[in-house]
């Protein structure tokens, strides 16, 4: 399949009418006539115009399909209410009821056993090349069954720099947007031993790659439309197979959503959009701006609005706290029946650092400014402050003193343009 693209010139925004035009051209209405058709698309935790693909989607294929139906790719994030998933897709509640009243809306869930189907195993020999030798087990790949009720699949989803796997988007939102346990913890894990500031915003990942091996072996047809989103309007849209899509949305992410700074800041208040609503999510701000924080600095989460470090795994988090890698790959005997996945966001959170002879040591600080009260903070190995006694104006415009303020934190990748070497892939 030929991959169509729309890319915005510089200010100008892709149109409604643009992104119509090219849905019509990806999908011709015979090859979806009396056909079960799944789309993906993520939670309310992406910026993304996704009704501006979601409704002249729906209103192409809808009158042909035998099914058009909505997953939203979790992960392992909290369910989505009905009303929460219509303004996701940018419909109203009334709209729902009447229009879209034959889809059905579906959240996945991870945790459940009899909504999971294996779709096979990556073998200890394939991950030990895939991951460079740094491991060689066997890993179950499971996913949402109810792909295999359809006939078709199609992912609806923006593309950003990411923590885990390089860029977000493209079978990402199979693995881990729909997909079962073993598989979600392992890659995360696996990301997290390369380390964050080495993943984020590089496209040839490792962990790309386990990912769209374990796509492959989902055998229903996938399709995509791929985001690139500046501000809050569409700069690009690509559409393809998951890999194809992805490959030129990636690229123009690359483009849009990295900013290079000269040098280090050693404050940086990251100010968390409301659609972060637990530390699990908003801890993004940490992931996009550690490149650029400087050694003994201190980096700001500021979200008056947060109350909860995380509902899933809230429990584990404050078992183990927030770590360095080399905390727990020195201690694994101790740390290796825990969720992988939780472990990595530990290490995510905490930044780099170095665990010697019992004794660890953070290169920089990580201070919530949040609800969560300050001796939960300081239990999990965290800094607190007030967010009451935050003026955040008076952390503008003084990059030139060392201090940095980010207003909307989490999507846009800060990168040093000389980064240090623990910084350098």
């Amino acid at each position: 399949m030929k991959p169509l693209s729309l890319i915005a010139e510089p200010g100008r925004p892709i149109t409604a009418a643009a992104a119509r035009d090219l849905i019509q051209r990806a999908c011709s209405l015979e090859r979806y006539r009396e056909k079960r058709v799944l789309l993906i698309v993520p939670d309310g935790t992406r910026t993304a115009p996704v009704g501006m693909i979601f409704k002249p989607l729906y209103s192409l294929l809808a009158p042909v399909t035998g099914a058009l139906d909505v997953l939203v790719a979790l992960g392992t994030h909290q369910p989505m209410s009905e009303a929460a998933i219509c303004e996701r897709l940018e419909i109203t509640e009334e709209d729902r009821q009447s229009m879209y009243a034959r889809a059905r809306f579906l959240n996945h869930a991870w945790d459940d056993p009899a909504e999971l189907r294996c779709v096979g195993t990556l073998p200890a020999k394939e991950i030990d090349e895939l991951t460079g030798g740094r491991f060689a087990m066997d890993v179950k790949v499971e996913i949402n069954r109810c792909l295999f009720d359809y006939d078709e699949v199609i992912i609806i989803g923006p593309v950003f720099p990411h923590e885990v796997i390089g860029f977000s988007g493209g079978n990402k939102y199979l693995f881990p947007g729909v997909a079962g346990p073993e598989i979600l913890n392992f890659f995360h894990w696996l990301g997290a031993v390369i380390t964050t500031p080495k993943i984020i915003g590089h496209q040839r990942t490792v962990v790309r790659q386990v990912v769209d091996r374990a796509a492959a072996l989902v055998d229903v047809p996938k399709r995509c439309f791929a985001l690139v989103v500046e501000g809050t309007e569409l700069a690009g849209l690509f559409f393809g197979t998951p890999e194809s899509a992805w490959e030129g949305a990636s690229t123009l992410s690359d483009r849009t959503h990295i900013v290079y700074q000269e040098r280090p800041f050693h404050t940086i208040l990251a100010c968390a959009p409301k659609m972060y609503d637990e530390l699990w999510t908003a801890a993004k701000c940490m992931y996009k701006l550690e490149p650029v924080l400087a050694d003994d600095g201190e980096l700001i989460i500021y979200a008056p609005h947060l109350s909860e470090i995380c509902v899933t795994h809230g429990k584990t988090i404050h078992e183990v706290g927030y770590h360095c890698r080399d905390y727990f790959t020195n201690q694994w005997d101790r740390f290796k029946h825990l969720p992988w996945g939780v472990l990595a966001h530990s290490t995510h959170v905490h930044g780099i650092g170095t665990f010697e002879n019992g004794v660890e040591q953070r290169r920089a600080r990580v201070t919530l400014a949040t609800q969560i009260p300050e001796a939960e903070c300081r239990s999990v190995n965290l800094g607190y402050r007030d967010p009451a006694t935050i003026d955040v104006e008076s952390f503008a415009n003084r990059e030139a003193e060392g201090v940095l303020l980010v207003r909307k934190a989490g999507e846009i990748l800060y990168r040093l343009k000389n980064p240090p070497p623990w910084a350098v892939v």
